[in-house]
């Protein structure tokens, strides 16, 4: 068979190499699975290799399954016998075999992860620690980056032996291992690291091991991890016959363990390496390559390597300015109906990419309102995430307390210790009387069975949602909203957890008080009421499932290893794209997110658009934006700019506002600006609350005169304090009597 039909030269070098340690560098759509492929089908079929000797690792079940495909069709089915799986699959063939040498059975089980976090708990619990200080997921998140960087319980205690917390974790972390072992269990981590103790223990299995695996290849290794590394090590000690196949370019995961210097430092780790440079490009236009090119070449820690291509010279590369985040929203829908309208492409040749899932608001709500189908890849769509519909249940309570359906859902999130035999009770209480369940808890006391310790919760809540009653009256929307994410500690509980899941739901609520602020721009009287009724309408839009034809949005990371024809890369905002912590870290991560960019540049195939906000509302903060220092690196030759953004009739006079998020003054626009004028205006800098409430709290006393903006002038005539508030009865002339919270209210002391 010819296994070199349709290769390019360098394709044929890496297929025909000899024996010995090989890196292939793969550009982005330079063919590496087709390389990989054929080179396996010709040591077996040209070579003579026997197929057991072959061994082949993935990341994903899904390349291992095309790897399998590709190289059966190739040898019409004498593959069988190698090994190909990802990292986690080929180390649970190889502990099935050998693993009772460590002290564990054969038949041991994998625990998943609600398994993890039933056995933290019990950790948490036996080591008589707080629950609510120490988080099952948080400390399932440091347990497996420790693993990842072969960091035993004793050595990550013994790192922070000055951290009381971290300390701790480590005691959870050695107890949880205990249990894992009595229980005859591995998680996810230990099936590498098990396999690496278990081949530095023990010889017969390390030479077992080596011996039947004569040749090996890794493909994407710029994202294996330390553990990883150290197993490829092990097992190709005796041949040294180890293909590893990747892109230092495309290296984006250092956040979840992954080491680029595994494969920048190959060829040093593995002497007498050849190095074989796939180039060509078989996906994109030379000009969407000569923009990539343009920015990866900023990075100095890469192998140089420029991607080339036979495909054409292609359209220049549009970079849009838009107003805003829903200009920029109507930008992208607009050009795929004008594409879409010539004939030439179908909604599934289009992909959204951005920095962060809670960019796709925007996007979604634009597609909704212009009846373009989309799909989301990688999370749920926006209003069906499980934080944004939590806090949408919150709002519905305290808009309307006979919700039973959103008070059922909130009642113990965050955990407040109100549990299920708790609400059975209440349940059950009020099938007799009738009543809503928030009319029931207001008389708790009369709800028979419940404990003290439940009522006592049942009453903190209770007069939680009453202080919303009263507060969302006198709060503007967006105000409000924050009160009620940050008071009912949503958000701290999400901080706690401190991992990639929990930073994204922060990133998500925090856009949903974008949303208030959107709407408070656009509404002239912006009620709770109101805008509840508005978000129902999108989020019941947003319930429709469209199959077919549909528009593909996503994040940057999960367009890895995907291609379109026409590609948005949206937010190309300094502090967005390269993301803040970025910009105030090390060069190292500075690199990684040109590398991300570089990944969402190479994803299209024919067109592709970049764009940016001059001014844009994302985690409810509104600030002036600077274009991403990336567009920068790009010559002006390969773009073309459109800057149709909405034009303004007049100058800036006057330099009022400054954006804590960035550290940009934004200008205050005269007539002719109002929807800027407005928007900026609602989104001044965050009043100093608590000072406010510190000085109005030593000026007030009964008898003293104060100001609301609503209700005029009235006099104090009664304070309480009130769980570290203050409540004051002011009586106004013509409103009568008004019971006001001195932190939140708009009272000033005259």
């Amino acid at each position: 068979m010819d296994f070199i039909k349709g290769l390019n030269d360098k394709q044929k070098e890496a297929v025909y190499y000899g024996d010995g340690p090989l890196l292939i560098l793969a550009g982005a759509g330079s063919g590496k699975t087709r390389v990989l492929t054929h080179r396996i089908a010709y040591l077996i079929e040209e070579r003579g290799v026997f197929p057991g000797n072959i061994l082949a690792i993935t990341f994903t079940n899904k390349a291992a399954n095309e790897m399998k495909g590709r190289v059966g069709k190739l040898l019409h089915g004498k593959a069988e016998d190698v090994w190909m799986g990802t990292f986690h699959s080929i180390c649970v063939r190889i502990l099935r075999m050998f693993i009772n040498r460590l002290g564990y059975d054969r038949n041991f089980i994998i625990y998943d992860t609600d398994d993890q976090k039933t056995l933290v708990k019990e950790c948490i619990k036996e080591k008589n620690l707080n629950k609510d200080t120490y988080k099952e997921k948080s400390i399932i998140s440091i347990i497996s980056s420790q693993k990842n960087l072969m960091l035993t319980p004793d050595a990550y205690i013994n790192e922070n032996y000055g951290d009381f917390y971290c300390r701790n974790v480590g005691e959870i972390y050695a107890f949880y291992q205990e249990k894992l072992k009595k229980n005859n269990a591995l998680d996810f981590d230990d099936l590498i690291l098990k396999t690496i103790e278990l081949l530095k223990k023990d010889k017969d299995a390390l030479e077992y091991c080596q011996k039947k695996f004569k040749y090996i290849f890794v493909d994407e290794y710029q994202d294996t991890n330390k553990a990883q590394y150290v197993l490829i090590r092990l097992l190709s000690g005796k041949y040294k016959n180890v293909c590893v196949v990747g892109d230092d370019d495309q290296s984006i995961y250092g956040w979840r363990g992954a080491d680029i210097r595994n494969i920048l430092d190959f060829e040093k780790d593995f002497p007498n390496t050849k190095i074989i440079k796939l180039e060509q490009n078989y996906r994109s236009t030379k000009n969407i390559l000569d923009v990539a090119n343009s920015i990866i070449k900023n990075n100095r820690e890469r192998k140089d390597k420029k991607l080339w291509t036979t495909n054409g010279e292609g359209t220049p590369t549009t970079i849009y300015t838009a107003f805003d985040e829903m200009d920029e929203g109507n930008f992208v829908a607009d050009k795929i109906r004008s594409l879409v309208d010539t004939g030439e492409y179908n909604l599934s040749d289009f992909a959204i990419l951005y920095r962060t899932n809670a960019q796709s608001r925007a996007f979604e709500e634009v597609f909704m309102r212009k009846d373009i189908p989309y799909r989301i890849v990688g999370g749920l769509k926006f209003y069906a995430r499980k934080e944004v519909k939590d806090i949408i249940a919150y709002l519905r309570l305290i808009q309307n307390p006979a919700d039973d359906v959103s008070l059922r859902r909130i009642i113990n999130i965050p955990k407040r210790g109100i549990g299920l035999s708790t609400i059975a009770k209440i349940e059950k209480y009020i099938a007799q009387t009738g009543e809503s369940i928030y009319s029931a808890l207001l008389d708790v006391e009369d709800i028979p069975g419940l404990s003290q310790r439940a009522i006592t919760n049942l009453k903190s809540f209770t007069e939680m949602i009453n202080k919303f009653i009263a507060m969302k009256e006198v709060m503007e929307l967006k105000d409000f909203i924050e009160e009620v994410v940050y008071s009912t500690g949503y958000i701290k509980e999400l901080e706690e957890e401190d991992n990639i899941e929990s930073t994204s739901r922060i990133e998500n609520i925090k856009e949903f008080i974008s949303v208030a602020v959107d709407y408070e721009t656009h509404s002239e009287e912006a009620t709770l009421e109101d805008f509840l009724a508005t978000v129902s309408l999108l989020s019941d839009v947003d319930k429709t499932e469209k199959n077919g034809d549909t528009v593909t949005l996503m994040t940057v990371h999960s367009a890895k290893g995907l291609e379109y024809p026409v590609v948005f890369v949206v937010g190309m905002e300094e502090g967005l794209f390269p993301i803040r912590r970025a910009l105030d870290g090390g060069s190292d991560e500075l690199e990684e997110e040109r590398r991300l960019c570089y990944v969402a540049v190479t994803r299209a195939q024919k067109l592709l658009y970049i764009t940016f906000a001059t001014v844009r509302t994302i985690y409810g903060n509104t600030s002036y934006s600077i274009p991403s220092s990336f567009l920068k690196e790009i010559p002006e030759e390969l773009v073309i700019r459109d800057d149709k953004k909405r034009k303004f009739t007049a100058e800036p006079k006057e330099q009022k506002w400054r954006s804590k998020a960035q550290g940009v003054v934004v200008k205050e626009y005269k007539k002719g600006n109002t929807v800027l004028k407005k928007m900026l205006e609602n989104r001044n800098v965050e009043r100093d609350k608590k000072n406010k409430f510190i000085e109005n709290k030593s000026k007030i006393k009964i008898g003293s005169k104060v100001k609301h903006k609503m209700w005029g002038i009235g006099t104090v005539v009664q304070l309480k304090e009130k769980e570290g508030d203050m409540e004051i009865l002011v009586a106004f002339p013509e409103k009568g009597l008004k019971k006001l919270l001195l932190s939140v209210a708009p009272v000033e002391v005259i």
